[in-house]
């Protein structure tokens, strides 16, 4: 068996999944990948068709986009855009539409990328946009990439990041409806959601003392219980439990003014209550440069932060910079994760010296160590 601390060399093996078949998925990636320099740190092995390809590059005016088509991630070639042809039977496109057959490719692609990532095949995964509906349309049960991503790793949720280089935005509930927030916004929720956004900022973004900004669920923070309850039952009991391990949580914040505020800039991280209040901001903020992160899975997932956005499909339109910034991140989350275990592979013992040292520090009579072996005995001379 492979040494778990060992560290992969060479080029970052990036799994792209290419999303809605209708929609600006393909033309994202191919705007993003338009660039040679994007391959002197990575390998990219998308997963659809090069027919879906060849039919969205002409109007595009990406005749130049070149790609090597191949079957299996066992034939991907090193510091290339790889295709793997998951079907090829012959497809109708219906762009702007959300239809059964766009779900049906869409599923299979994710669901073949994500086998690859969980055998190891590709170290990260980027998700080009999916429509919700058109998944449903075949039975996709799950509201989106990271609900089921999270099923798939055997986990009951996992914590929904938005991320610019200047904002890290984290959501304790996600695709649910707005009426359902307030009883989903319980004490142990907002906890454990604090609690994982800490850890990823740790161990995603290198941060080692992380501060966490806590939105509150009502208008004003609730205003000392005016306008609600939920910020005194179930968001200040979370952010004390928190501050118990030593986790830098603070609010919570009234989330209107925050964003415009210079409070932003003095924290690593805000953690909205749902969706839209955290991110109709973000993405006023970030539209463009915006990525979606999944945190606190066991693999690195990154997409960009729009939908299928069938109103402009095909007509370039499209902006390739968020998905250019989701390869990106997730190839900045891996080298973290990597340099991590290279640090930690081999630790320095201890000195004996070292761990007296350490025993004198900690004494807790302020460095006063006690004799060893019991108290002395007096001698006639003394």
């Amino acid at each position: 068996m492979e040494n778990p601390k060992k560290v992969k060399k060479g080029p970052i093996r990036v799994g792209i999944s290419m999303g809605d078949i209708n929609g600006i998925g393909p033309e994202v990636i191919m705007k993003a990948l338009n660039d040679s320099r994007m391959l002197d740190n990575c390998t990219i092995v998308i997963y659809g068709s090069s027919k879906v390809f060849n039919f969205h590059k002409k109007p595009l005016g990406l005749q130049d986009f070149n790609y090597v088509s191949i079957k299996s991630a066992d034939e991907v070639k090193s510091r290339k855009i790889n295709v793997i042809n998951i079907w090829d039977e012959e497809i109708t496109f219906e762009l702007g539409k959300a239809t059964e057959s766009g779900g049906k490719y869409a599923f299979e692609s994710l669901e073949s990328a994500t086998k690859d990532l969980a055998s190891g095949k590709v170290d990260v995964l980027v998700t080009a946009p999916i429509s919700k509906d058109a998944m449903g349309k075949m039975g996709f049960k799950f509201p989106g990439h990271t609900e089921y991503l999270a099923d798939m790793a055997g986990q009951e949720e996992a914590l929904m990041l938005m991320v610019s280089p200047t904002l890290r935005v984290g959501l304790v509930t996600s695709h649910i409806a707005l009426k359902d927030v307030p009883t989903a916004v319980t004490t142990e929720k907002v906890f454990a959601k604090i609690k994982a956004f800490n850890e990823s900022l740790k161990k995603d973004f290198g941060i080692r003392r992380p501060r966490i900004a806590v939105f509150g669920v009502n208008p004003h923070a609730g205003e000392n219980g005016k306008m609600g309850s939920e910020e005194s039952e179930a968001i200040n009991p979370a952010i004390a439990k928190a501050k118990g391990l030593d986790i830098l949580a603070f609010g919570p914040y009234p989330a209107d003014g925050f964003f415009g505020s210079s409070s932003k800039s003095e924290f690593d991280g805000v953690l909205a209550m749902y969706h839209d209040q955290g991110l109709a901001a973000f993405k006023a903020l970030s539209f463009d440069e915006g990525v979606n992160f999944t945190a606190g899975l066991p693999v690195i997932r990154t997409s960009p932060d729009h939908g299928t956005a069938f109103d402009i499909a095909g007509q370039n339109k499209a902006s390739g910079d968020s998905m250019r910034n989701a390869i990106y991140l997730a190839m900045d989350v891996y080298k973290t994760h990597a340099f991590e275990k290279e640090i930690n592979a081999n630790p320095l013992e201890i000195s004996k010296r070292d761990k007296k040292d350490r025993e004198f520090r900690n004494d807790d009579r302020g460095g006063q160590r006690k004799p060893q072996g019991g108290p002395k005995k007096e001698t006639k001379e003394s």
